[in-house]
């Protein structure tokens, strides 16, 4: 599959119905989600491996590493009607993935179904809760070798620091995340902010 393509069919994926701004809900872009899997894609992380989704949200990434051919694909969410959405997009691309409720602070490993290949995610950026993706990365770092997630542009230095030991970033892209009016905090229709697709490889 071609990167254009995937990016088309990640688009007719539905969003969250009822976002929750303490949970920094925003539909991963496609253009963004497609640029992160088909990246990981290339580097040998997609095809044939067990992939999880932490903080699946509606599935974007979960669903689009299904469609690159992944062995098995897990979503974890804390939200019960985004994995409703996710489920019902599944179905819409005809895409088997296995999502599961849970909260990934209470047991990584439990919530997560276990140990993985590959570990793809668009955690909190931490807007209304400050260090909001360490659960995140700390629950990645223990359950795959390698993880690719999109952090805010300029996180690399704090992401080195915060994983000394534990992980090296071995690849760093580009983006942007354009997210839209959703919460009356809000001022503009669209705020594009730049971002950054990190690759983590578990050095421990």
């Amino acid at each position: 599959m071609k990167l254009k393509n995937l990016e088309m069919m990640l688009q007719r994926l539905a969003g969250f119905t009822r976002p929750r701004a303490a949970l920094e809900q925003y539909q991963t872009p496609a253009p963004l989600a497609a640029r992160l899997l088909f990246h990981a894609l290339m580097k040998g992380d997609i095809e044939e491996k067990r992939v999880v989704d932490l903080g699946c949200g509606t599935g974007v990434l979960a669903i689009g590493a299904a469609l690159l051919g992944a062995a098995s694909v897990t979503g974890v969410d804390i939200d019960e009607s985004a994995l409703a959405v996710a489920r019902e997009n599944a179905a819409l691309l005809e895409t088997e993935v296995t999502f599961i409720a849970a909260d990934i602070r209470e047991g990584c490993r439990d919530v997560s179904g276990g140990a993985c290949d590959t570990v793809v995610m668009n955690p909190p950026f931490g807007a209304q809760k400050a260090h909001a993706d360490r659960p995140f990365i700390d629950c990645a770092l223990v359950i795959a070798p390698v993880t690719y997630s999109i952090f805010n542009a300029g996180s690399a230095q704090f992401v080195q620091a915060y994983t000394a030991h534990r992980a090296e970033i071995t690849e760093k892209v580009g983006g942007a995340f354009p997210i839209k009016r959703t919460f009356a905090f809000h001022t503009k229709d669209v705020q594009e902010i730049g971002v950054e697709i990190l690759r983590l490889k578990r050095t421990v």
